[in-house]
């Protein structure tokens, strides 16, 4: 018995997807060990380091005196979630501060984000921050104000 018209479009319908979507899963490349690479690197970038740089606020037509952040270690919880042991020198403290951030990848390059991160007594702060060789720059934001930062990485 000869096939229908309808059951043949179907059907070759259905065959093109599968070879479509078979040609799209053999040619992504598998990139666990790249990825493990790429989190390697970014583990002893991010450790014993200081961020040196200025940041702005929008509105304002200055920039900051010097900040520095000191990062002791990123440590991934699990999936993109990593833990940044880090410290802050505020007034005549100095503050240790573990902040949970995710890390999402442009390529090889991370890029840090940190979204509504309560520390007490400073407030609440959302930041998105690229990292490529021994620089940074990124946007940050607090309650009611917010603007850029930028700098570089010195090791200990």
């Amino acid at each position: 018995m000869p096939m229908s018209r309808g059951r043949f479009i179907l059907l070759s319908f259905l065959a093109a997807f599968v070879m479509i979507a078979a040609a799209f899963l053999l040619a992504r490349p598998r990139n666990d060990v790249a990825q493990e690479q790429l989190d390697r690197r970014f583990e002893q970038m991010m450790s014993g380091v200081t961020l040196v740089g200025r940041s702005t606020t929008v509105g304002r037509d200055t920039l900051s005196s010097e900040e520095r952040y000191v990062i002791e270690s990123v440590t991934r919880i699990a999936g993109d979630t990593w833990l940044v042991k880090s410290r802050f020198k505020y007034e005549s403290h100095d503050i240790p501060i573990p902040i949970p951030v995710q890390v999402k990848w442009a390529g090889d390059t991370p890029v840090l984000c940190l979204t509504d991160f309560t520390i007490p007594g400073m407030g609440t702060f959302s930041a998105r921050v690229v990292f490529y060789g021994d620089q940074y720059a990124g946007t940050w934001s607090a309650k009611d104000h917010g603007g850029q930062m930028f700098g570089r990485l010195e090791r200990k």
